[in-house]
């Protein structure tokens, strides 16, 4: 099976379940550290020409992360394009178990695990309710119907835009003040925030600062997540 892997979760999947099945991966596929296959651009604009000069027999893409008109100039190459939706932690698991199925895999043992470890998680002690910023200039935060905030309200954090007609709104600075969440919660990707960017946006807020890895990706990660997370997440009650 010759693999093209558009998403880094799913590279990092694959390549753990079925080492030697990828043969092309983003220049975002930064999971596992020593992967050494074709890099084919980016998520948003791959090469679609080196991807069908590799000719692969499946291409995997996520309807959130890929463009269509991309996934369509596949097809038309005549190569098979799968395409995964994750909006939740159960969704996360079943479109796993496709992806890999779809590339010959038995279940994977990682995969178990991670079920397992989300399925034993603790009640939280308390609800909080956050903002979750993504990016910065212009400020944008998570939305409705996303897979971090599924993540995160397992773990006891509401955000406060969960229900905002937009699943990343963007939300100026002042409002995201006003609006007094317990705290904030910072990931490291998509935009890079760190103890000297974007703390000192909210001044007298806690502020969490996650690994994004872990907040938003979907594959084997899943394993560490709920402690990795409720680690960050428990250093910043009050």
């Amino acid at each position: 099976m010759r693999v093209v892997s558009l998403v880094p979760s799913l590279t990092e999947a694959v390549a753990e379940t079925l080492p030697g099945a990828l043969v092309g991966a983003t220049d975002w596929c930064t999971h596992p550290a020593d992967l050494d296959v074709p890099r084919i651009g980016g998520t948003k604009n791959p090469d679609v020409d080196r991807i069908v000069a590799l000719a692969p027999d499946l291409v995997i893409a996520n309807e959130e992360e890929n463009r269509a008109p991309d996934l369509d100039a596949l097809r038309a190459a005549g190569l098979p394009v799968l395409v995964t939706e994750v909006r939740s932690v159960p969704q996360a698991f079943a479109e796993l178990a496709r992806v890999l199925g779809a590339c010959g895999a038995r279940r994977p043992r990682w995969l178990a695990e991670a079920e397992q470890a989300w399925t034993d998680l603790p009640q939280p002690e308390d609800r909080r309710t956050a903002v979750v910023p993504i990016w910065r200039r212009p400020w944008m935060v998570l939305g409705r119907d996303t897979f971090a905030g599924d993540v995160l309200a397992r773990l006891g954090v509401g955000h406060l835009y969960a229900g905002h007609p937009e699943r990343y709104p963007r939300i100026p600075l002042e409002e995201l003040r006003a609006a007094a969440p317990d705290l904030v919660v910072l990931p490291d990707e998509p935009y890079r925030f760190t103890t000297d960017d974007g703390p000192e946006a909210f001044p007298g807020l806690p502020c969490a600062l996650v690994s994004g890895r872990h907040l938003t990706w979907y594959g084997p990660s899943l394993r560490a997540a709920p402690q990795v997370l409720a680690g960050a997440l428990r250093a910043t009650r009050r």
